[in-house]
């Protein structure tokens, strides 16, 4: 029997905190606008302070918890699952096409690039599940095909690990960058993700434990559909009814999003979902 090592938060933190810091993102936020961010952000910590009596002992303990979040590379971890969502939301308002969702730490660039149908790289104990066909096409908002769109997916396995932050999964697992066809179709051959704890070896998880909270996430695929000349989506597919649907760690479900698949002659889970790009 083969004995799997979980990934550890501080593994996964690390490798999270890596990825991201080696993106070096910048901003073109004036000094006014840093100053009204930050003005507000630290008189929302002081009505907290205020409100519940916060003494020192505890703040000390908050002192000692960021400290260690940070010595983990928990950062990535943390702030995806409690803040992106906000985040996400905020600048979603401006869009009409699909409905995106949280990015999540668990992105990796550089995905190998597969034809319009295709299955995703996998491991024999991957094939051994039911396949799960996700199809459908990449248009406009006035429903004209993107022959020039991808289709970027990443998810966890069916024991809800993830290629690149599980160090018994071959690089590239269950992870692609698919180019639609000329009609903005595309057919992508996979297996069902899994619901997932976020990692809980660590402050995240401490936070969690003593609040209270689960760490649960729903199953779900990650996706980045991109064209040129259109804003890109971030987003999420879930399924109907799945577990923690509706109590999701990271908040990012949203009804758009769900997915509800059928199965074909062959066995397979089959399920269409388009995707509509606005213009940039």
């Amino acid at each position: 029997m083969t004995v799997i090592d979980s990934p550890t938060a501080a593994g996964s933190g690390s490798a999270a905190t890596d990825q991201f810091k080696g993106a070096r993102f910048t901003s073109d936020t004036s000094p006014e606008r840093l100053a009204a961010i930050a003005t507000d952000t630290f008189r929302g910590l002081s009505k907290v302070i205020h409100d519940h009596g916060v003494t020192y002992d505890e703040y000390r303990v908050l002192k000692q918890w960021l400290i260690e979040v940070g010595e983990g590379g928990e950062w990535p971890l943390f702030l995806d699952v409690f803040l992106e969502h906000d985040v996400e939301e905020v600048n979603s308002t401006k869009f009409e096409g699909t409905k995106g969702s949280i990015e999540g730490p668990y992105y990796l660039p550089g995905a190998p690039r597969l034809p319009a149908t295709c299955t995703l790289p996998m491991r024999p104990e991957d094939t051994a599940e039911t396949p799960f066909v996700l199809h459908g096409r990449v248009t406009d908002l006035a429903g004209t095909p993107l022959g020039g769109a991808t289709v970027e997916i990443w998810h966890a396995d069916a024991e809800g690990y993830y290629s690149g932050f599980a160090p018994h999964l071959p690089d590239w697992n269950l992870r692609g960058l698919v180019a639609v066809d000329e009609d903005g179709r595309y057919s992508i051959t996979t297996i069902r993700p899994a619901p997932y704890q976020i990692p809980t070896d660590g402050p995240t998880g401490e936070m969690i434990e003593a609040a209270g909270w689960h760490p649960w996430r729903p199953a779900h695929f990650h996706l980045r559909v991109s064209a040129p000349g259109k804003h890109p989506i971030v987003t999420q597919l879930y399924f109907q009814g799945g577990d923690w649907i509706d109590d999701d760690v990271a908040t990012a479900t949203k009804p758009e999003l769900m997915l509800d698949p059928a199965t074909d002659e062959q066995g397979r889970d089959v399920v269409e979902y388009h995707f509509v790009l606005d213009p940039e």
